[in-house]
């Protein structure tokens, strides 16, 4: 806002778009929140004048003062909107300017109405599920409405409680319902809550509060996902100076393209230079032949020398380790090929009910790997799914409905997180979704004592646990489950390799679904070829933003204007600072930059329970700044969380900023990321072109 009056007319103000007719609330204590807002927009100003490049305007420039506009108010109609002094909590009703305290006096019923009691809820599980309704609809004398989200919702809604000896008419909306004579009627409403209208005894019900646990809104029509297998291949991905390899020569570096003429007029080709300046002309009819080099440093890619056979032996090389490797995994499928699986069944209805307790639109990619997941389930053949997506889009909503599926269909579900505090995540989601169910779940962590974890596996192993959620633990000789019938993986490649091999041998044996938001290059490899079932998420959720991603040059006055932006809407901010052994200093230099900051301190060399429960607090908004190691790096979900800065970005490789963005933008709030450097010559080439690639695809300045 300080930059929009250069770009936008500054003698219009708000009250000159209003209508005369317009009405004016004032709710709260308008002026002195109006003060404060104007004391700390001065102090931002303070911070940001520091930029010659980015000049900003006064906040006297900017805003007006409280004196503006309580004076600007008096022309139009005014409302003030007061709390009750007996509790504080409760606001009262608007109250016209000039009226006496008697009208603010609540409403009462009309004398004679039988008013209902707490609103009724509809238990599709339950043997009777609107029992509560019909109860209330039969004792009250008041009229109600209920209310469906949509024409759709409200025919389901209609069949549900005709099916339950409830038959309402339908209206077409409120006032004609209100004009109406039905006692009881049936509408379409977006609302989410209901009320009361005491003077007459109207109450209106809405489908989220019939429905508390479960109400969404249905998804719209959906765009075609987008084929993960369609690769764009073009000259545009090359840049000159890029090492490349073709197919029958080796590694080269690309010169750019030439016009050369071979007796058939002009033709267009590569340029390729080889060891000791040796060129390699290549039309541009062979481009297939030639592919990007993915070593790990492309500055230093050893150009290989011409005629040489240094590429042959490579080649020999790399191909005897293809066939190591098509050995073992073709030992692997071929046991899990001989081996009959377990075609789950499940109850349709059951699972729609579960399905509902989701709060949010299913994107089509997500519908898309939810109904591949199923098919792998229900079929005979053991799965093996990799589901990949963005952090944020919806891995964990499929994991929870191939359990839903494992569990209902008479099998125990295993659930392997890469750290303790993902766990604990996974824990809490699955406890919430599974609430409703009788289904039992347990976790094995360090978060949990010897006797929890002792009596957790004799119930795995008894059968009396469905599900279990851990780390690598679970893949100890202790774990014994009576009736496995699914893996479900979490980021399998932060893993070890001696883990990796374990759940190598559990693929042969029974279903395996793996989230990842960044696939190590076999296993998309793998995926892609077809050796692995693949599913991709990659559309965003509906009113899901996109993280605007900051390369700073760090400063006292950059962190202070991030934390402060995201203090100022009422969200929480993550600092990393990667180094246990200066954090504390870190602490006491935010605490005097930031004194409005409530900080606190997790990383992974605290006391187990010590760190829960500052994870904890944080999550419930006990304190609004976390300054943390790369321990949040995975999984850590908090919506209210929508800044996180990064010191010393340019020693993290790009799967960990991209991983660490991820921990921010878990809502529809606007995301912002900053990614803190030192010095340019302070970093390595290597770092800089690793932040260079951040900020081309992510970045909105540096």
């Amino acid at each position: 806002e300080y930059y929009l009056p250069l770009l936008h007319d500054q003698t219009a103000l708000l009250f000159d778009y209003l209508s005369p007719s317009s009405v004016v609330m004032l709710h709260g204590e308008v002026e002195p929140a109006m003060r404060g807002f104007l004391g700390d927009a001065t102090e931002r100003h303070r911070f940001l004048s520091h930029d010659p490049e980015r000049p900003v305007l006064r906040p006297d420039e900017l805003f007006l003062t409280p004196e503006r506009v309580f004076e600007r108010t008096h022309d139009f109609a005014r409302l003030t909107c007061r709390r009750r002094p007996d509790d504080g909590r409760r606001p009262s009703g608007a109250v016209a300017a000039g009226t006496t305290p008697a009208q603010d006096a609540e409403e009462s019923p009309r004398e004679g109405f039988t008013l209902p009691a707490p609103r009724p809820s509809v238990d599709r599980r339950a043997e009777d599920p609107a029992r509560a309704l019909r109860e209330m609809l039969e004792s009250t004398d008041a009229r109600v409405l209920v209310m469906g989200e949509s024409a759709g919702r409200l025919e389901t809604l209609a069949q549900l409680f005709a099916e339950n000896g409830i038959r309402l008419p339908e209206v077409a909306d409120w006032a004609a319902f209100e004009q109406g004579n039905h006692a009881a009627a049936l509408a379409v409403g977006p609302l989410h809550d209901g009320f009361v209208r005491c003077r007459d005894g109207l109450v209106l019900i809405t489908e989220s509060e019939l429905f508390p646990a479960s109400v969404r809104r249905r998804a719209r029509a959906s765009a075609a996902s987008v084929d993960p297998n369609t690769l764009i291949r073009d000259l545009s991905e090359l840049k000159v100076g890029d090492p490349v390899v073709h197919q029958d020569h080796g590694i080269g570096r690309y010169q750019g393209l030439m016009d050369l003429d071979l007796g058939d007029g002009e033709t267009e080709f590569l340029h390729l230079v080889y060891q000791g300046d040796a060129s390699l002309y290549v039309p541009v009819s062979q481009l297939h032949q030639i592919s990007r080099y993915a070593g790990a440093s492309p500055e230093d890619a050893p150009l290989h020398q011409l005629g040489s056979g240094q590429w042959e032996k490579a080649r020999k090389r790399a191909a005897k380790q293809a066939r190591d490797t098509a050995a073992e995994l073709l030992n692997l499928y071929a046991r899990r090929a001989a081996r009959q699986g377990h075609a789950f069944q499940f109850s349709a209805h059951d699972y729609e009910a579960f399905a509902d307790g989701f709060g949010f639109d299913e994107t089509p990619d997500q519908l898309a790997a939810i109904h591949a997941v199923v098919q792998d389930m229900v079929s005979d053949k053991p799965m093996d799914r990799l589901v990949c997506g963005d952090v944020g889009f919806g891995k964990t909503e499929v994991a929870l409905r191939a359990a839903f599926l494992a569990v209902s269909g008479g099998r125990q579900v295993m659930l392997l997180a890469p750290t303790t505090l993902l766990a604990e995540q996974h824990f809490e989601t699955f406890r919430d979704r599974f609430a409703q169910w009788p289904i039992r779940i347990a976790q094995l962590s360090r978060f949990r004592s010897t006797r929890e974890v002792r009596e957790s596996l004799d119930g795995f192993a008894d059968g009396r646990v469905d599900i279990v959620i851990g780390t690598h633990k679970l893949l100890s000789t202790d774990v014994r489950p009576k009736r496995l019938g699914l893996v479900i993986i979490d980021e399998e490649h932060r893993f070890g390799v001696r883990q990796k091999e374990q759940l190598k041998a559990l693929r042969a044996e029974i279903d395996v679904l793996t989230l990842t938001a960044t696939p190590i290059p076999r296993t998309l490899a793998m995926s892609l070829e077809g050796i692995r079932d693949f599913s991709v998420i990659a559309t965003a959720p509906e009113r899901r933003l996109a993280i605007k991603t900051f390369v700073r040059q760090e400063n006292k006055s950059v962190i202070r204007e991030a934390i402060l932006r995201e203090l100022k809407r009422g969200g929480q901010v993550y600092f990393l600072h990667n180094e246990v052994r200066t954090i504390e200093n870190r602490r006491e230099m935010l605490a005097e930059l930031v004194p409005e900051a409530s900080i606190a301190i997790a990383h992974g060399q605290m006391a187990e329970r010590e760190l829960e429960r500052v994870m904890r607090e944080f999550h419930q908004q006990r304190f609004n700044l976390l300054l943390c190691t790369t321990i949040i790096e995975t999984g850590i979900d908090v919506p209210t969380a929508n800044t996180i800065v990064i010191h010393r970005a340019d020693r993290f490789g790009l799967a960990q900023l991209h991983q660490l963005r991820g921990r921010v933008g878990r809502s529809h709030h606007q995301a912002y990321a900053y990614l803190l450097t030192p010095e340019p010559a302070a970093m390595t080439r290597d770092a800089g072109k690793r932040l260079e690639a951040i900020q081309s695809r992510f970045g909105d300045c540096i």
